[in-house]
């Protein structure tokens, strides 16, 4: 299954962990982009983040449609967006912010992770 986008991740070094309500915040740009896909895709109740095992770390994110918010998922709610957590990401995604970033040869999510202990070289995995 091919995922709606790309995400890579960055260690935030020196970032406390802030308490919120939500387990991930998002940039503004992130909640306009969230906006788009899902406009796009009517019959998805939100963008669902994931995790599984890739790259040289050890972990990357995942991005699709969510069809359904599973019994265990965690709900993000946020400017009118509604991004879904899967139960195996939830630790791994706690205090992050997740923005959209778009330059002259890419554009994809940032995943501004405090917990991350190490990435790869592009950023695509982690370990936590």
């Amino acid at each position: 299954m091919a995922s709606v986008a790309t995400a890579t991740v960055r260690a935030v070094k020196g970032r406390r962990l802030i308490p919120t309500r939500a387990a991930l915040v998002l940039t503004q740009t992130a909640v306009h982009k969230v906006r788009e896909l899902l406009d796009r895709n009517p019959e998805a109740v939100g963008l669902k983040v994931g995790v599984r095992q890739r790259g040289c770390n050890g972990l990357s994110y995942t991005l699709d449609y969510a069809k359904e918010k599973g019994k265990f998922d965690e709900e993000v709610v946020q400017d009118g967006v509604r991004v879904i957590i899967d139960k195996k990401a939830q630790l791994t995604l706690l205090g992050t912010e997740m923005d959209y970033v778009q330059n002259k040869l890419s554009s994809e999510f940032v995943f501004n992770n405090p917990n991350i202990k190490g990435t790869c070289g592009c950023g695509e995995s982690f370990s936590i």
